[in-house]
């Protein structure tokens, strides 16, 4: 492998952009040099061996600059981040240099062998890896210190010199997928081989997800209607249907995990070699060695970062969840005022105020938990996790418990301490249907508007009316630098997990909550494949075999609530 790197060149005649990186205006010129110099340099030099090209606009800016590589460096590329590919006697194999004859439609002048999306996350993993050697500090910025071992990459993006580092988009590709996917309505599955080639397996596991969900949730909709009309007030037929959501709920997770296991292995990331992970970039400490690899990293006291989760962000956590139940006590109190003056004037208007707590409540929920949201990623970001598998465990582990108790704990507490049915039905329906129109509002229609209005300004200012894929490179490249960041799926599955919860427990009391989920989850697959295509930059494509650590989540809280 060594000998193979000493012979690559950073020459490519036809460069093709990737990546864009956007350096703040003003960043001195020796800054850029340098940092330009790592991204060409050799890797045995401690440079990424890619090709870089400043954008030229017509006000003469340099602070943003195209990458890309050759195609024998993306084909090393592949091999060093374990990508797999199929074989041409179909079997999966990770992808080798030396064995590249034996892929399916490998050619040498094949320059389409890689997807976009895969070379692009190759260029991303190099840059990422991009590391000090003995530089002390960024070149013209002495309070930006480095250190051997420092990702400079990180250190740029925490002092602001590095503004952003996005992927470009395909406007030919991403025409074609937009009308394959959302372009028209009909009935059908979505395109998810497809989505996956354009945008990795993580963006295309969330929506084989939501697709799943939405069918599963359909014989609980179909059994829920008639339930909703001729059960209402039966109690036995009510264990019959919780039974029921038993059943189902078992069924449908473990389904998943099979037909997960279909998809990933057909994308190759099923048999995905699990690399040793490397330090994530936010990790910081003081330099040592690693002893399993012995190479010069960040060590940071595992004792410190226990004694920061139980000594802060735990009592943190627990101030939090005791602030959710006082306010879940100010909910009843308005309640109460709510039915004691409907008692007393018995009139429409003060039937409808009976909804108003309930309104109110689930307004301020979603509020809590987008404000502990943050605070939850400073907690974890400040304990300092080596790992970013880590650092998403200790995040998600956050952020469940405390919305789990804020959307769930006064349900809980109407079903079985005040034992009213039909509180607990309007308080179900209400929560269910407002927090839904809020997601959908906060996460697409808003994105959305604010970004047909910028558009709208990008082609006043550049006087172009032409179409998508008639933008010229600068045009474009200005256009997405400007779009919003999309920060992967949390958000996503976390809807869909509070979703799961609603409906697996509480459906047997109010059974159309199966049909309002159905309802959103349609709706909400064009609105998130509208705003992944139209409102968002692209993302960088991360393989996964899974969804992750929503699988356990999904598991524990279904074990956790019915055995």
């Amino acid at each position: 492998m060594k000998e193979t790197w000493s012979f690559l060149d950073t020459f490519e005649p036809n460069f093709r952009p990737l990546v864009v990186i956007e350096l703040a205006k003003g960043t001195k010129k020796e800054t850029i040099e340098w940092f330009t110099k790592r991204i060409v340099d050799k890797k045995a030099n401690g440079g990424a061996q890619l090709l870089i090209k400043p954008l030229v606009t017509e006000n003469g800016d340099e602070n943003i600059y195209l990458v890309g590589a050759s195609h024998l460096r993306l084909l090393l590329g592949a091999e060093t981040v374990g990508l797999v590919k199929e074989c041409n006697d179909n079997s999966m194999r990770s992808f080798t240099y030396s064995s590249r004859k034996t892929f399916k439609d490998f050619a040498d002048d094949n320059h389409n062998f890689l997807t976009m999306s895969e070379c692009q996350y190759i260029i991303k993993h190099e840059l990422e890896n991009l590391r000090a050697r003995d530089e002390k500090m960024i070149p013209g910025y002495p309070q930006a210190k480095l250190y051997p071992g420092k990702s400079i990459v990180r250190r740029l993006l925490t002092n602001g010199i590095l503004v952003q580092i996005f992927p470009l988009h395909d406007r030919e590709e991403l025409k074609k997928l937009r009308h394959t996917w959302y372009g028209r309505v009909k009935i059908g599955y979505q395109p998810l081989d497809e989505i996956r080639s354009y945008f990795g397996e993580t963006i295309a596991l969330y929506f084989g997800f939501l697709e799943y969900f939405t069918f599963a949730l359909i014989p609980m909709a179909v059994i829920g209607i008639p339930y909703y009309v001729f059960a209402w007030e039966d109690y036995d037929k009510y264990v019959m249907f919780a039974t029921f959501n038993l059943l189902w709920s078992t069924v449908i997770l473990e389904v998943w995990k099979r037909i997960c296991a279909v998809m990933t292995y057909r994308w190759g990331t099923l048999l995905m070699k699990r690399q040793f992970e490397e330090p994530r970039p936010g990790f910081h400490g003081a330099l040592g060695i690693n002893p399993v690899t012995g190479r010069e990293e960040p060590v940071y006291s595992s004792i410190k970062r226990q004694l920061r989760i139980y000594l802060v962000s735990v009592p943190f956590v627990c101030l939090c969840l005791y602030f959710s139940l006082y306010v879940m006590m100010i909910y009843f109190d308005l309640e109460q005022w709510a039915l004691d003056y409907h008692e007393e004037n018995k009139s429409t208007f003060s039937s409808l105020m009976l909804y108003v707590p309930s309104i109110i409540y689930a307004v301020v929920i979603e509020i809590l938990n987008r404000i502990y949201r943050y605070a939850a990623e400073f907690l974890t970001s400040w304990e300092n996790h080596r790992l970013e598998s880590s650092y998403q465990n200790h995040l998600i582990l956050k952020v469940l418990v405390f919305n789990f108790l804020n959307c769930f704990a006064s349900l809980f507490y109407i079903a079985f301490v005040l034992f009213d049915m039909k509180l607990l039905r309007q308080s179900l329906a209400t929560l269910l249907i407002t927090s839904q129109i809020l997601n959908q509002f906060a996460e697409s229609l808003l994105p959305y508007w604010l970004q047909k209005r910028h558009v709208k300004k990008m082609k006043k200012h550049t006087h172009s009316l032409k179409t998508d894929t008639d933008l010229s490179l600068v045009e474009q490249v200005n256009l997405e630098k400007e779009m919003g960041t999309y920060f992967g799926t949390f958000d996503d599955y976390l809807e869909l997990f509070l979703q799961f919860g609603y409906v697996s427990l509480f459906s047997c009391v109010y059974p159309l909550a199966a049909v309002f989920a159905v309802l959103n989850n349609l709706t909400e697959i064009y609105s998130d494949a509208l705003k992944m295509c139209r409102v968002y930059k692209r993302p960088f494509a991360e393989p996964t075999a899974s969804i992750g650590v929503w699988q356990v989540s999904l598991v524990c809280f279904f074990f956790n609530h019915f055995l």
